[in-house]
């Protein structure tokens, strides 16, 4: 385990001296912005929109805009760029197993991807501060839009792992994960406009893999365990997926 800390934190640190991971930041937090002004809009108007200034925020087409763009930033760099400088195979002459690397990868961009959330916290408890608690923000509203996030965060993440683990080209694990992620949302879409078109069970099946049902059931405050087994199944398989490709790449002569 000792050596694992060692990767981690020397991935941690990979991200916080990079100007990409800065980027990235600064994606969210715009995104943030125009989400949260799009559910105060909504507030002052007094629209009678059901729900909350919590589930305005996140289930909204702001929030959908740059979501997709975060992962491959976040990851593209994780495998590719070890094989372009040639680092990949210099890091198996030390005493570390495939696993440690996965994980190690994986871990530090878990940890970066939470950190990017902590300013939408703030604009919350800043709302809630400045209106002495009159803005109405369900505790439950929060705890499941965050839960989902961190959820689609390990499917999405991992899933960049893998494309990352292909290619020594980040350009091109960039577009495999956008291209993974963007299609696993446009299965929920196509529930909007064709899901009366075809048969029931069909609909249902789509409807439990579909990342824009999962935001709507949990910033409305329901806790649902089949996307949390759903989701968390997934990153395992698709880390799975990525530690098979790098031992094979390990062990290639």
């Amino acid at each position: 385990m000792r050596t694992f800390w060692v990767l981690l934190k020397k991935e941690l640190r990979g991200f916080f001296v990079s100007p990409v991971a800065y980027i990235v930041l600064a994606l969210v937090m715009v995104q943030n912005g125009f989400s949260f002004r799009a559910a105060l809009s909504i507030l002052e108007t007094g629209s009678g929109s059901a729900g909350s200034i919590v589930k305005w925020t996140f289930d909204s087409g702001w929030f959908w805009l740059s979501y997709f763009f975060i992962f491959p930033l976040l990851t593209m760099r994780l495998f590719a760029e070890e094989k372009k400088l040639g680092t990949f195979e210099t890091l198996f002459t030390a005493p570390v197993r495939a696993w440690q690397v996965v994980w190690s990868k994986y871990g530090a961009a878990m940890i970066f991807y939470c950190i990017l959330w902590l300013p939408s916290l703030a604009n919350f408890a800043l709302v809630h501060s400045l209106t002495g608690g009159v803005v109405e923000m369900p505790e439950g509203e929060l705890r499941g839009s965050y839960l989902i996030l961190l959820l689609m965060g390990m499917f999405n993440i991992a899933v960049g792992c893998f494309a990352s683990s292909l290619t020594s080209n980040q350009i091109v694990a960039a577009v495999i994960s956008f291209t993974v992620s963007l299609m696993h949302y446009l299965a929920g879409i196509f529930i909007l406009y064709v899901g009366r078109k075809v048969p029931e069970i069909f609909v249902d099946a789509v409807g439990y893999i579909a990342s824009v049902e999962h935001i709507r059931t949990f910033t409305s405050g329901l806790i649902d365990t089949r996307p949390v087994v759903y989701y968390a199944s997934l990153a395992l398989l698709f880390l799975g997926f990525t530690h098979q490709v790098v031992e094979f790449r390990r062990w290639r002569p």
